[in-house]
């Protein structure tokens, strides 16, 4: 596994969910059987948003070579997915999704392990 295939990944899922939630935020947490209050929308399109900046960010240092600014990135990218997966796993086990849930666990999983590799090697 090369960290551009890593980087790749994580455009693409980020540029997915971000923009569904920037887009479509009820429609989008509703399919993880979710409601939202209009705060939650708000909060919504602010992490979708979010996933955008983080799709931009990891697509175009896809190509970069070894860097402080891509060491930077992989760190970034391993806080942002090992946390996001703590609070996934956290809210599918208490019953705040319904069994979809466990898509985005697996999704947080799978690049906090990813960038995690890369970090910590």
């Amino acid at each position: 596994m090369q960290v551009r295939t890593v980087f790749i990944f994580k455009a693409i899922v980020s540029l997915l969910f971000g923009a569904l939630l920037l887009a479509l935020p009820e429609a989008t947490t509703a399919m993880f059987g979710v409601t939202l209050t209009a705060g939650g929308v708000l909060a919504a399109r602010l992490y979708g948003a979010s996933a955008l900046g983080h799709a931009c960010v990891t697509w175009y240092a896809r190509n970069a070579g070894p860097s402080d600014a891509r060491r930077a990135i992989i760190l970034g990218g391993f806080v942002y997915d090992a946390i996001g997966f703590l609070l996934g796993l956290a809210a599918v086990l208490a019953g705040l999704t319904n069994p979809l849930g466990w898509l985005a666990v697996l999704l947080y999983l799978l690049l906090a392990v990813g960038f995690g590799y890369f970090f910590f090697r």
